[in-house]
């Protein structure tokens, strides 16, 4: 009984394994073929006949973007948001797939009634609901969306839906960030098309941290020397340690993108670019990394961002003293988020300012020491991953 038993399961794995090699064969002849191509140019541009499913895949995508005028309508001046988590549920609630936004901006989800891999694979009511990161909002709100998906006979993939989630707006809180010197009397004014929105008094001596509210476009500091104005982005702010004989406001002010650099995807940063000397930055196209969201998120303006290389020390200055205004610094991975970064400056020998700036690689921290005279900025992380760097800002 045993014998017979075992004759069988050997058979069973002979025939198996028979099988599979014949599929194999069949499946590289069809390769061939493929590859070969059709002899007769008769169907070369003939019009499709039969209407019906394929075995391939489509994406349904939901598209994050990062709202740069927060009014919750994706426009020209917004872009792409890169790692943002979206999760699909079933009409029932079940979690199906999660999936991270590109470089494009998309979170693909792939759909087919013939795939078994795909995450849509029949009729229904999806939810497709985007993670907002701690901190920020969904200026969009809709960050929670259903989308009704029906049978499609004579589509690619045997389903469509009745639409595309619409695009999701987030925005980061904004905050403004920096330092007292020992110093007393230092009000801070946070203005809105020319109007006082709030005011307070800056402690002596201590770090503060302030929210800003959705409509505040610049902020005032006045007293015992520290006077500045400062025209607010839609990112964070850090102005570091206040520093006596800051750059006047009607300073003229160049801002320095890495655009013009190179056509290729990258590129180290040449000495002689805007006129100064550079040391380990390199010039890259946003999107030229795979997965790497923060040289997309960082990327504020035109297409190009410059980066620490391999994540080590990098500086630029000249001989020649030139005011340091601002700069827009982003951790370039989510990997590293929460990343710190070190900027030094020097005029001449001395050190004048040394700053620590907190780092995400969802969107840029705009650091403005404006500094009215250096000759050297060095730039650093304290874990050694790259830092991402876009508008530079200089009176020079």
């Amino acid at each position: 009984m045993a014998d017979t038993a075992l004759v069988a399961l050997i058979s069973a794995l002979v025939l198996a394994g028979a099988i599979a090699l014949i599929a194999i064969a069949l499946r590289r002849r069809r390769k061939r073929r493929r590859a070969r191509g059709n002899p007769d140019p008769a169907g070369d541009y003939a019009p499709r006949a039969h209407w019906a499913p394929t075995s391939g895949k489509l994406n349904f995508s939901s598209f994050v973007y990062m709202d740069v005028h927060g009014d919750g309508a994706y426009g020209q001046a917004d872009r792409p948001m890169a790692g943002i988590v979206v999760r699909l549920y079933d009409e029932r609630g079940i979690f199906l797939a999660s999936a991270r936004s590109n470089a494009a901006g998309f979170a693909n989800f792939p759909m087919s009634s013939k795939r078994r891999s795909a995450a849509i694979q029949r009729p229904g009511s999806y939810r497709f609901s985007v993670s907002v990161p701690s901190g920020w909002r969904a200026s969009s709100a809709n960050q929670d969306q259903a989308v009704r998906i029906a049978d499609a006979p004579g589509s690619m993939v045997g389903l469509a839906g009745e639409a595309l989630p619409k695009p999701v707006g987030l925005a980061p809180g904004r905050t403004l960030n920096g330092r007292t010197p020992a110093a007393t009397g230092v009000t801070l004014s946070v203005m809105a098309k020319g109007q006082l929105l709030e005011s307070r008094a800056l402690p002596a001596d201590a770090a503060f941290r302030f929210p800003l509210g959705v409509e505040a476009d610049e902020i005032v500091i006045a007293g015992s020397g520290l006077d500045r104005r400062l025209k607010l982005s839609a990112y964070p702010v850090d102005l570091g340690l206040l520093a006596r004989g800051a750059l006047a406001p009607d300073a003229a002010l160049n801002a320095i993108g890495f655009d013009d650099i190179t056509p290729r995807g990258l590129c180290k940063v040449p000495s002689g670019h805007a006129g100064l000397d550079w040391r380990n930055l390199n010039a890259m196209a946003r999107d030229h990394t795979a997965n790497s969201e923060g040289y997309v998120n960082g990327n504020v303006s035109g297409a190009y961002i410059a980066y620490t290389s391999s994540g080590h020390p990098a500086e630029f200055g000249r001989a020649t003293p030139f005011g340091f205004h601002s700069v827009m610094l982003t951790a370039a991975w989510l990997a590293s988020e929460g990343e710190t970064a070190l900027v030094e400056s020097w005029l001449g020998e001395e050190l004048i300012a040394s700053d620590e700036i907190a780092l995400s690689a969802l969107a840029p921290v705009q650091y403005a020491p404006m500094l009215q005279a250096v000759t050297r900025v060095r730039l650093s992380t304290k874990h050694y991953w790259q830092m991402v760097l876009d508008d530079l800002v200089l009176a020079l």
